[in-house]
């Protein structure tokens, strides 16, 4: 599966979010640490849903850049 993910920069590190699995959330001191941390919590969100018996959600997040003049 391909999951959208959002990375943001904050104050001293960065973060990330996936729109399709509330809750599946990492951080990182930079965006190769971050990617690389979501995509382990990403496993182990989905693991934790199986183990639980609940759906796991489908991808459906989709990913957009729009540019505007300054």
């Amino acid at each position: 599966m391909r999951y959208a993910i959002v990375i943001e920069k904050a104050e001293s590190n960065y973060s990330a979010y996936v729109p399709d699995l509330p809750g599946c959330i990492a951080t990182g001191i930079n965006i190769q640490q971050v990617e690389a941390e979501i995509r382990e919590a990403i496993e182990f969100h989905i693991d934790g849903l199986r183990e639980d018996g609940s759906p796991i959600p489908l991808p459906s997040s989709q990913v957009e850049y729009i540019e505007i003049a300054a």
